[in-house]
Protein backbone atom coordinates (compact mmCIF):
# COMPACT_ATOMS: atom_id res chain seq x y z
CA UNK A 1 0.00 0.00 0.00
CA UNK A 2 1.36 3.43 -0.96
CA UNK A 3 2.26 5.68 1.95
CA UNK A 4 0.29 8.93 1.74
CA UNK A 5 1.25 12.21 3.41
CA UNK A 6 0.01 15.76 3.10
CA UNK A 7 2.24 18.83 3.42
CA UNK A 8 0.92 22.15 4.74
CA UNK A 9 2.87 25.26 5.72
CA UNK A 10 2.16 28.95 6.16
CA UNK A 11 2.23 29.70 2.41
CA UNK A 12 1.38 27.93 -0.83
CA UNK A 13 4.85 28.48 -2.33
CA UNK A 14 6.60 27.12 0.74
CA UNK A 15 4.24 24.13 0.82
CA UNK A 16 5.04 23.30 -2.81
CA UNK A 17 8.80 23.50 -2.18
CA UNK A 18 8.64 21.16 0.80
CA UNK A 19 6.28 18.80 -0.99
CA UNK A 20 8.65 18.48 -3.94
CA UNK A 21 11.60 17.83 -1.61
CA UNK A 22 9.73 14.94 0.01
CA UNK A 23 8.72 13.54 -3.38
CA UNK A 24 12.36 13.63 -4.50
CA UNK A 25 13.50 11.85 -1.33
CA UNK A 26 10.85 9.11 -1.47
CA UNK A 27 9.39 8.70 -4.97
CA UNK A 28 7.47 5.54 -4.04
CA UNK A 29 5.36 7.45 -1.47
CA UNK A 30 2.68 10.00 -2.23
CA UNK A 31 3.09 13.55 -0.94
CA UNK A 32 0.27 16.01 -1.63
CA UNK A 33 0.40 19.78 -1.18
CA UNK A 34 -2.47 21.06 0.96
CA UNK A 35 -4.86 23.51 -0.65
CA UNK A 36 -8.00 24.94 0.94
CA UNK A 37 -9.51 25.16 -2.55
CA UNK A 38 -9.53 21.33 -2.71
CA UNK A 39 -11.96 20.22 0.02
CA UNK A 40 -11.83 16.52 -0.91
CA UNK A 41 -9.81 14.59 1.72
CA UNK A 42 -6.58 13.11 0.37
CA UNK A 43 -6.71 10.03 2.57
CA UNK A 44 -3.29 10.87 3.97
CA UNK A 45 -2.18 9.07 7.13
CA UNK A 46 0.61 11.54 7.87
CA UNK A 47 0.72 15.34 7.85
CA UNK A 48 3.95 17.33 7.58
CA UNK A 49 3.34 20.88 8.73
CA UNK A 50 4.58 24.28 9.83
CA UNK A 51 1.95 26.77 11.05
CA UNK A 52 -0.77 24.88 9.16
CA UNK A 53 -4.33 26.14 8.65
CA UNK A 54 -6.94 24.79 11.04
CA UNK A 55 -8.96 23.51 8.10
CA UNK A 56 -6.33 20.86 7.44
CA UNK A 57 -7.36 18.88 10.52
CA UNK A 58 -11.06 19.32 9.88
CA UNK A 59 -10.64 17.95 6.37
CA UNK A 60 -8.01 15.22 6.78
CA UNK A 61 -9.70 12.81 9.17
CA UNK A 62 -7.57 9.74 8.41
CA UNK A 63 -4.37 11.18 9.90
CA UNK A 64 -2.42 9.04 12.36
CA UNK A 65 0.53 11.36 13.03
CA UNK A 66 1.62 14.91 12.31
CA UNK A 67 5.27 15.86 11.82
CA UNK A 68 6.27 19.41 12.70
CA UNK A 69 8.88 21.15 10.53
CA UNK A 70 10.55 22.62 13.61
CA UNK A 71 11.42 21.87 17.21
CA UNK A 72 8.76 24.10 18.82
CA UNK A 73 5.18 22.80 18.68
CA UNK A 74 3.42 25.53 20.70
CA UNK A 75 1.58 27.04 17.73
CA UNK A 76 0.42 23.59 16.65
CA UNK A 77 -0.88 22.71 20.11
CA UNK A 78 -2.95 25.90 20.19
CA UNK A 79 -5.10 24.74 17.25
CA UNK A 80 -8.48 23.65 18.65
CA UNK A 81 -9.11 21.48 15.59
CA UNK A 82 -6.05 19.32 16.27
CA UNK A 83 -7.43 15.90 17.33
CA UNK A 84 -6.41 14.84 20.83
CA UNK A 85 -5.66 11.34 19.57
CA UNK A 86 -3.23 12.48 16.89
CA UNK A 87 0.46 11.83 17.61
CA UNK A 88 2.71 14.87 17.17
CA UNK A 89 6.36 14.33 16.24
CA UNK A 90 8.73 17.29 16.57
CA UNK A 91 11.91 17.84 14.64
CA UNK A 92 15.08 16.78 16.46
CA UNK A 93 18.39 18.44 15.65
CA UNK A 94 18.39 18.41 11.84
CA UNK A 95 21.22 20.96 11.83
CA UNK A 96 19.47 23.36 14.19
CA UNK A 97 21.48 22.57 17.32
CA UNK A 98 24.76 23.56 15.67
CA UNK A 99 23.28 26.85 14.48
CA UNK A 100 21.89 27.58 17.93
CA UNK A 101 25.29 26.92 19.50
CA UNK A 102 26.93 29.37 17.10
CA UNK A 103 24.33 32.04 17.83
CA UNK A 104 24.61 31.74 21.60
CA UNK A 105 28.42 31.68 21.55
CA UNK A 106 28.45 34.83 19.44
CA UNK A 107 26.05 36.57 21.84
CA UNK A 108 28.07 35.50 24.88
CA UNK A 109 31.44 36.53 23.45
CA UNK A 110 30.08 39.80 22.08
CA UNK A 111 28.90 40.73 25.57
CA UNK A 112 31.80 39.35 27.63
CA UNK A 113 34.57 40.64 25.36
CA UNK A 114 32.79 43.99 24.91
CA UNK A 115 32.89 43.92 21.13
CA UNK A 116 30.05 46.44 21.00
CA UNK A 117 32.37 48.93 22.72
CA UNK A 118 35.07 48.28 20.12
CA UNK A 119 32.51 49.02 17.40
CA UNK A 120 31.81 52.37 19.06
CA UNK A 121 35.55 53.08 19.30
CA UNK A 122 35.98 52.32 15.61
CA UNK A 123 33.13 54.65 14.69
CA UNK A 124 34.83 57.37 16.77
CA UNK A 125 38.28 56.55 15.26
CA UNK A 126 39.53 55.89 18.79
CA UNK A 127 42.19 53.31 19.71
CA UNK A 128 41.07 52.06 23.11
CA UNK A 129 41.60 48.64 24.63
CA UNK A 130 39.26 47.00 27.12
CA UNK A 131 40.46 45.02 30.17
CA UNK A 132 40.94 41.27 29.83
CA UNK A 133 38.04 39.26 31.22
CA UNK A 134 37.91 36.46 33.74
CA UNK A 135 35.50 33.78 32.57
CA UNK A 136 34.61 33.15 36.20
CA UNK A 137 32.99 36.60 36.18
CA UNK A 138 30.62 35.54 33.37
CA UNK A 139 28.69 32.49 34.64
CA UNK A 140 26.17 31.30 32.07
CA UNK A 141 22.78 29.78 32.80
CA UNK A 142 20.86 27.81 30.17
CA UNK A 143 17.10 27.50 30.65
CA UNK A 144 15.88 24.34 28.93
CA UNK A 145 17.96 21.17 28.70
CA UNK A 146 16.46 19.37 25.75
CA UNK A 147 18.62 18.29 22.81
CA UNK A 148 19.46 21.85 21.77
CA UNK A 149 19.82 23.30 25.27
CA UNK A 150 22.17 20.52 26.31
CA UNK A 151 24.41 21.08 23.28
CA UNK A 152 24.45 24.82 23.94
CA UNK A 153 25.39 24.34 27.60
CA UNK A 154 28.17 21.90 26.82
CA UNK A 155 29.60 24.10 24.05
CA UNK A 156 29.79 27.07 26.43
CA UNK A 157 31.39 24.90 29.10
CA UNK A 158 34.09 23.80 26.64
CA UNK A 159 35.15 27.46 26.37
CA UNK A 160 35.81 27.52 30.11
CA UNK A 161 32.80 29.52 31.30
CA UNK A 162 30.98 28.28 34.42
CA UNK A 163 27.69 26.82 33.16
CA UNK A 164 24.49 25.77 34.89
CA UNK A 165 21.28 24.43 33.42
CA UNK A 166 17.68 24.64 34.61
CA UNK A 167 14.71 22.59 33.48
CA UNK A 168 11.38 21.46 34.86
CA UNK A 169 12.88 18.18 36.00
CA UNK A 170 16.55 17.81 36.89
CA UNK A 171 18.62 15.41 34.84
CA UNK A 172 22.41 15.08 34.87
CA UNK A 173 24.50 16.62 32.08
CA UNK A 174 28.27 16.05 32.27
CA UNK A 175 30.18 19.22 33.14
CA UNK A 176 27.04 21.24 33.89
CA UNK A 177 25.66 22.29 37.28
CA UNK A 178 22.03 21.22 37.28
CA UNK A 179 18.99 22.91 38.82
CA UNK A 180 15.53 21.39 38.50
CA UNK A 181 12.01 22.50 39.30
CA UNK A 182 10.38 25.78 40.20
CA UNK A 183 11.74 25.56 43.74
CA UNK A 184 15.33 25.86 42.42
CA UNK A 185 14.76 28.54 39.78
CA UNK A 186 15.71 31.46 42.07
CA UNK A 187 19.01 29.82 43.04
CA UNK A 188 19.79 29.12 39.38
CA UNK A 189 19.18 32.73 38.41
CA UNK A 190 21.17 34.09 41.37
CA UNK A 191 24.37 32.38 40.14
CA UNK A 192 23.84 33.45 36.51
CA UNK A 193 25.09 36.53 34.68
CA UNK A 194 24.35 35.53 31.08
CA UNK A 195 20.93 33.91 30.83
CA UNK A 196 20.22 31.83 27.71
CA UNK A 197 16.60 30.84 27.13
CA UNK A 198 16.00 27.66 25.11
CA UNK A 199 12.78 26.59 26.86
CA UNK A 200 9.73 25.26 25.04
CA UNK A 201 6.74 27.58 25.24
CA UNK A 202 4.07 26.13 27.55
CA UNK A 203 1.51 27.69 29.89
CA UNK A 204 4.07 27.24 32.69
CA UNK A 205 6.91 29.00 30.85
CA UNK A 206 5.02 31.88 29.21
CA UNK A 207 6.22 35.22 30.69
CA UNK A 208 8.99 33.45 32.63
CA UNK A 209 11.45 36.17 31.56
CA UNK A 210 9.78 38.79 33.73
CA UNK A 211 10.96 41.57 36.04
CA UNK A 212 11.13 39.35 39.12
CA UNK A 213 13.16 36.60 37.50
CA UNK A 214 15.46 38.84 35.46
CA UNK A 215 16.15 40.95 38.57
CA UNK A 216 17.60 37.87 40.25
CA UNK A 217 20.51 37.69 37.82
CA UNK A 218 23.95 38.83 38.91
CA UNK A 219 24.75 42.55 38.41
CA UNK A 220 25.23 43.59 34.77
CA UNK A 221 23.25 40.58 33.62
CA UNK A 222 22.72 39.78 29.97
CA UNK A 223 19.84 37.96 28.28
CA UNK A 224 19.97 35.81 25.13
CA UNK A 225 16.50 34.66 24.03
CA UNK A 226 16.40 32.11 21.21
CA UNK A 227 13.22 30.27 22.24
CA UNK A 228 9.90 32.17 21.89
CA UNK A 229 8.90 35.81 22.13
CA UNK A 230 6.09 35.03 24.55
CA UNK A 231 8.62 33.93 27.16
CA UNK A 232 9.67 37.57 27.58
CA UNK A 233 7.71 40.38 29.21
CA UNK A 234 9.04 43.09 26.92
CA UNK A 235 8.28 46.12 29.07
CA UNK A 236 10.03 44.46 32.02
CA UNK A 237 13.21 44.01 30.00
CA UNK A 238 13.16 47.63 28.86
CA UNK A 239 12.67 48.87 32.42
CA UNK A 240 15.58 46.78 33.73
CA UNK A 241 17.88 47.93 30.93
CA UNK A 242 16.97 51.59 31.34
CA UNK A 243 17.36 51.30 35.12
CA UNK A 244 20.85 49.83 34.80
CA UNK A 245 19.92 46.47 36.35
CA UNK A 246 20.79 44.60 33.13
CA UNK A 247 23.58 45.50 30.72
CA UNK A 248 22.00 44.18 27.55
CA UNK A 249 20.09 41.56 25.58
CA UNK A 250 20.34 39.69 22.30
CA UNK A 251 16.89 38.73 21.04
CA UNK A 252 16.00 36.49 18.12
CA UNK A 253 12.28 35.96 18.85
CA UNK A 254 9.44 38.35 19.58
CA UNK A 255 5.76 38.44 20.50
CA UNK A 256 4.96 39.98 17.13
CA UNK A 257 6.96 38.85 14.10
CA UNK A 258 8.11 40.61 12.01
CA UNK A 259 8.99 43.05 14.78
CA UNK A 260 7.02 46.28 14.10
CA UNK A 261 9.12 49.17 12.80
CA UNK A 262 8.10 51.39 15.72
CA UNK A 263 9.04 48.85 18.38
CA UNK A 264 11.54 50.27 20.93
CA UNK A 265 13.76 47.19 20.67
CA UNK A 266 14.99 48.30 17.24
CA UNK A 267 16.69 51.44 18.50
CA UNK A 268 17.60 50.54 22.06
CA UNK A 269 21.39 50.77 22.52
CA UNK A 270 21.46 47.74 24.81
CA UNK A 271 19.53 45.36 22.55
CA UNK A 272 20.65 43.33 19.54
CA UNK A 273 17.75 42.28 17.28
CA UNK A 274 17.91 39.41 14.80
CA UNK A 275 14.93 38.20 12.69
CA UNK A 276 14.31 34.69 14.09
CA UNK A 277 17.40 33.20 12.46
CA UNK A 278 19.21 31.56 15.40
CA UNK A 279 18.37 28.15 13.94
CA UNK A 280 16.90 27.86 10.46
CA UNK A 281 15.39 24.55 9.39
CA UNK A 282 17.73 22.80 6.92
CA UNK A 283 15.57 21.19 4.25
CA UNK A 284 17.73 18.18 3.31
CA UNK A 285 18.39 17.18 6.94
CA UNK A 286 14.74 17.67 7.87
CA UNK A 287 13.38 15.68 4.93
CA UNK A 288 15.77 12.79 5.67
CA UNK A 289 14.75 12.72 9.34
CA UNK A 290 11.01 12.77 8.69
CA UNK A 291 11.16 10.22 5.87
CA UNK A 292 13.19 7.94 8.14
CA UNK A 293 10.64 8.23 10.94
CA UNK A 294 7.68 7.56 8.65
CA UNK A 295 9.46 4.47 7.32
CA UNK A 296 10.01 3.30 10.90
CA UNK A 297 6.37 3.89 11.81
CA UNK A 298 5.30 1.90 8.76
CA UNK A 299 7.37 -1.01 10.10
CA UNK A 300 5.93 -0.66 13.58
CA UNK A 301 9.14 0.76 15.05
CA UNK A 302 8.77 3.39 17.80
CA UNK A 303 10.22 6.80 16.89
CA UNK A 304 11.74 9.52 19.07
CA UNK A 305 10.51 13.10 19.27
CA UNK A 306 6.88 12.25 20.04
CA UNK A 307 5.40 15.19 21.93
CA UNK A 308 3.95 14.71 25.42
CA UNK A 309 0.85 16.88 25.31
CA UNK A 310 0.79 17.16 29.08
CA UNK A 311 4.17 18.88 29.18
CA UNK A 312 3.85 20.61 25.81
CA UNK A 313 7.09 19.22 24.32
Amino acid sequence: MTVKAIVATQSADNTRRWCQAFRNAWPEARFDAWSESSPVPSGARYAIVWQPPSALFRNETALEAVFNLGAGVDSLLRLPELPRSLSIVRLEGAGMAEQMVEYVLYGLLRAAREFSNYAVSQADVRWQTRPAIRREDWPVGVMGLGTIGTEVAQAVARLGYPVAGWSRTARPVPGIEIFGGQENLAAFLARTRVLVNVLPLTPDTEDILNRDNLSRLLPDGYLINVARGRHLVEEDLLALLDGGRLMGAMLDVFRTEPLPADHPFWRHPGIVVTPHVAAITLQDDTVAQIVGKIRDMERGVAVSGVVNRGSGY
